[in-house]
């Protein structure tokens, strides 16, 4: 849908997830997978990028637009962790989802790989594959302030029935509302308004109408 309005669109597969499943272990951390974005953006020679993460993304897109503040045109975060510097994704303070994760990580392989709860055995690719977890662990370090003036949008998503406040993300939408971001709410959809709402999402995704 975006590429039909004009886009480039470029998807980055982090290590160990998606396709690249084959290639997760336990080393792999949160730097691990900015470097995968990061890299893409330097070897792809990408410029005014808009830069979207959804839910454990926001970690990695804080990360990738802290580094490459001069390529980034405008961030977008879906229902994503958006943290402060020295936090990890357990220690966001957003209690309802450090303690999911928690819960999530009892069921982890030897590997140190969270097994998504909600994927059913037998369950055949395209599949939401296990998470390292030293992801989750590994503290986000930000220190170039000019990331702080990147333009930025975070769209919180609604489940049916309930309010905002009750979502898992409206601790993050708060953050984002504080720090300037341009802010939209998603009712009735799910955490992956994606496969629930694409058409709405894309028109959000968009650059602010003026």
């Amino acid at each position: 849908m975006l590429t039909a309005k004009g886009k480039k669109v470029v998807r980055v597969t982090l290590t160990g997830l998606g396709e690249r499943y084959h290639l997760a272990n336990a080393k792999i951390g949160l730097y691990t997978h900015i470097y995968d974005v990061v890299n893409t953006i330097l070897f792809e020679d990408l410029h005014d990028v808009v830069l979207v993460g959804h839910s454990y993304g926001g970690m990695v897109v804080t990360g990738v637009a802290d580094s490459l503040p001069s390529k980034i045109k405008r961030l977008v975060c879906i229902d994503a962790l958006l943290p402060n510097n020295g936090e990890s994704t357990l220690t966001t303070r957003n209690i309802s989802i450090s303690e999911r994760l928690k819960q999530m990580s009892d069921g982890m392989t030897k590997d140190s790989l969270i097994i998504p709860s909600w994927v059913k055995a037998g369950t055949v690719p395209p599949k939401d594959a296990p998470h390292p977890a030293k992801t989750f662990l590994d503290t986000i370090w930000l220190k170039n302030r000019t990331a702080l003036n990147i333009p930025a949008t975070y769209i919180l998503t609604v489940d049916k029935g309930k309010q905002p406040e009750e979502d898992d993300f409206f601790f993050f939408a708060q953050r984002a509302k504080q720090r300037g971001f341009t802010y939209y709410q998603m009712d009735n959809t799910s955490h992956t308004p994606e496969r629930s709402k694409p058409k709405e999402l894309v028109e959000l995704m968009l650059p602010p109408k003026k």
